[in-house]
């Protein structure tokens, strides 16, 4: 037995034994009384349940607040894509600089990759990664 069930037979049990004690012109008040108490603890427990399933829905909107599309715009994409060519300018000649031709490379998988993986971000079908099986059984498959 739950400890507020206890209380609660606790109550129960004390607003019987006051009815007994005040006799019956008192019932009501006694009836109303612990109604209240009743009441005040279901309206507790709702609140509870309704405060965690709140945090609940803000977690997994946290969690997915990011998701592509939702706020990845077509801007953002295009600026980050200007943004990386502006870059590769530089990065290139100081590859070229440092290493000749090898250092060129380098810097230039560098450049792609970080858009690759932008690309990724923004859309995860694009490159057919992992995707979870619908079966809900927890295996991967490719």
């Amino acid at each position: 037995m739950d400890t507020r069930d206890a209380e609660l037979k606790k109550e129960l049990n004390a607003t019987l034994h006051a009815r007994r004690e005040l006799g019956e012109e008192y019932e009501s008040a006694l009836v109303d009384s612990f109604l209240e108490k009743v009441d005040q603890r279901i309206d507790g427990a709702v609140e509870r349940r309704v405060r965690r399933q709140f945090a609940e829905q803000q977690m997994v909107a946290a969690r997915d607040g990011r998701s592509p599309g939702a706020t990845d715009s077509w801007g953002e994409r295009f600026g980050f894509g200007i943004v990386s060519l502006v870059l590769a300018v530089p990065l290139s000649a100081i590859g070229v600089g440092a290493a000749d031709l090898p250092g060129l490379l380098v810097s230039w998988a560098g450049i792609v990759g970080v858009n690759v993986v932008q690309a990724a971000r923004t859309q995860p079908g694009l490159f057919g990664g992992l995707r979870r099986r619908s079966s809900g059984d927890g295996d991967w498959k490719a």
